[in-house]
């Protein structure tokens, strides 16, 4: 390990640290967006995963995220909490490598349309499941497992994430995943099994969603199709992602903090025009600051760097 992985190892478990000590305090408002932030730092990082270093933009996480919540829905009064996360996270990991063995030979707009897609037909599909065994209403999910629980079971989940893509970096599937985000005509001919590099990190990208989706559904309680398969989650994860800065492993960490607290300050001034805000947001990442945080702070550490 260079001197900059081990400061950025040691970064990482100090923020993680403190993160944990969230929860002790009295503030139920803090607890509350600890938990948002955690879940989206755990969505946004394990998507910049996959789309990071392909390009390869997946609006498919509400699919996934969905999958989770309502897997728990449907099995809560059947088996334990556990086993059910367990469950979810196979069903997520068999459902994304389905769907990148059929959509991953896509690439620009295409890609993008279908995932787009996807978290609206898995939700038509839930929808008319329900109609036609006589009950369109959501599903109760009551447990015991308290707020302070869930934060701590994201911020584990995000430690494992964390390193999991920090080995994938170091290992010859990054090496290869690089390349193919490059140049994907380049990484065939050098003999790159792309298709295989691509739905290996879709499916793991995938996994986690599934998860997260899963572990959170005892904190609803009441689970609706319309809450669970929700678009706007995607967007707000592939905005979070960008912001921080996707091609680096800590960057979608430091994207998510300051736009959730935003986030929650526009929702409240303005609540009916939350998609019109999100769009606002998007195209300000997108323009203004298209390399994200992770980029300017190297831009100008290196700019500092070559004045000393």
């Amino acid at each position: 390990m260079t001197r900059t992985e081990i400061r950025n190892f040691l970064i990482t478990i100090v923020l993680f640290a403190l993160a944990a000590l969230i929860p002790l305090s009295d503030s139920g408002f803090w607890l509350s967006m600890g938990i948002t932030i955690a879940t989206y730092m755990v969505l946004s990082t394990s998507w910049a995963l996959f789309s990071g270093p392909t390009h390869y933009i997946s609006l498919a996480t509400g699919a996934f995220y969905g999958i989770g919540m309502f897997t728990v829905g449907v099995g809560i009064e059947l088996l334990p909490y556990w086993v059910l996360v367990v469950v979810a996270a196979v069903i997520g990991a068999v459902v994304a490598a389905l769907v990148g063995l059929a959509t991953l030979r896509l690439s620009g707009v295409y890609f993008v349309i279908f995932t787009l897609g996807l978290a609206e037909l898995i939700r038509q599909i839930v929808t008319w499941v329900q109609t036609t065994m006589g009950s369109s209403s959501g599903l109760y999910v009551l447990t015991n497992i308290t707020e302070p629980i869930i934060f701590w079971e994201l911020l584990i989940l995000g430690i494992i994430v964390y390193f999991i893509g920090w080995w994938i970096n170091r290992s010859r599937l990054g090496f290869a995943l690089r390349i193919i985000g490059n140049d994907e005509v380049v990484a065939v001919h050098s003999g790159i099994n792309t298709a295989a590099a691509k739905i290996i990190l879709f499916v793991v990208s995938g996994t986690v969603a599934t998860i997260v989706g899963a572990l959170l559904a005892p904190r609803l309680s009441y689970i609706e199709s319309s809450i669970a398969f929700s678009p706007m989650l995607s967007f707000i994860v592939v905005i979070t992602a960008l912001l921080g800065g996707a091609q680096r492993l800590w960057g979608p960490i430091v994207g998510v903090i300051p736009f959730m607290l935003v986030w929650d300050f526009l929702t409240a001034t303005f609540p009916n025009q939350t998609t019109l805000m999100l769009g606002i947001c998007f195209l300000l990442v997108v323009y203004a600051i298209p390399n994200g945080f992770a980029g300017l702070i190297e831009k100008y550490s290196h700019r500092l760097r070559g004045r000393t």
